[in-house]
């Protein structure tokens, strides 16, 4: 009953919109059970939008990284030639290239869950059974599964943390730190997306009888 209280209180503090309120209810091991089940439903939802729209599908991470990317490189190298040319720095521009690199690493890791390129162990698997290879994918699954959950409940956590104590960007006057916290969460329901995507691949392929395990290519296509 515990579980249930807290999960009720989730949604109460989220209804609200007050940061204060989710923070404390965020700190119950209630948190946990409405994150898994926050996760693998929003994962579901995202899943289906892809399959909806097959240019989010594509593209959709790789364009947050590339901007990214390129926001961080406009940013260093206007501080170079801002600070030996003009022989003045702006105060933020050691502050907001990592959290832009953060972002850009977190829907980086989202895309490659897709890809499979993260410790796949292609050259393994490819001498198991067919049962064993398909054993080894639904253990991707799970172990990728429960990292997002893992993942989306504490970054949700600090992010209520950091917009109940109003933190703001170093070397900024109003720009708050939970506006780049927040896509943590956002981009590993991307993932638990990516996950569920494999896995019904996976199921599919399995009953059809294609082939299992592919080569995985760091930055190749869908």
């Amino acid at each position: 009953m515990a579980i249930l209280s807290g999960i009720g209180d989730i949604f109460s503090a989220f209804a609200s919109q007050d940061s204060f309120e989710i923070r404390n209810a965020l700190k119950s091991d209630a948190a946990w059970v409405f994150g898994t089940m926050a996760t693998a439903i929003s994962g579901l939802l995202v899943l289906w939008i892809y399959k909806k729209v097959p240019l989010l599908d594509r593209h959709l991470e790789r364009t947050i990284m590339v901007y990214s990317y390129l926001a961080i490189a406009f940013i260093i190298f206007w501080g170079v030639i801002d600070r030996f040319v003009f022989s003045n720095q702006q105060p933020w521009s050691t502050t907001i290239p990592p959290l832009l690199f953060m972002i850009m690493a977190w829907f980086g890791a989202a895309f490659n869950v897709r890809l499979r390129t993260h410790l796949s162990f292609s050259e393994f698997r490819t001498i198991m059974p067919r049962a064993g290879q398909m054993a080894c994918l639904i253990l991707d699954a799970v172990l990728w599964f429960t990292f997002s959950v893992i993942v989306l409940v504490t970054t949700a956590r600090m992010t209520a943390l950091s917009a109940s104590n109003f933190q703001i960007v170093l070397g900024t006057d109003n720009i708050m730190q939970w506006w780049f916290l927040i896509t943590a969460p956002m981009s590993f329901v991307l993932m638990a997306a990516r996950v569920f995507e494999n896995l019904f691949e996976d199921i599919a392929n399995f009953r059809s009888g294609q082939p299992l395990i592919k080569q995985a290519v760091i930055g190749g296509d869908l």
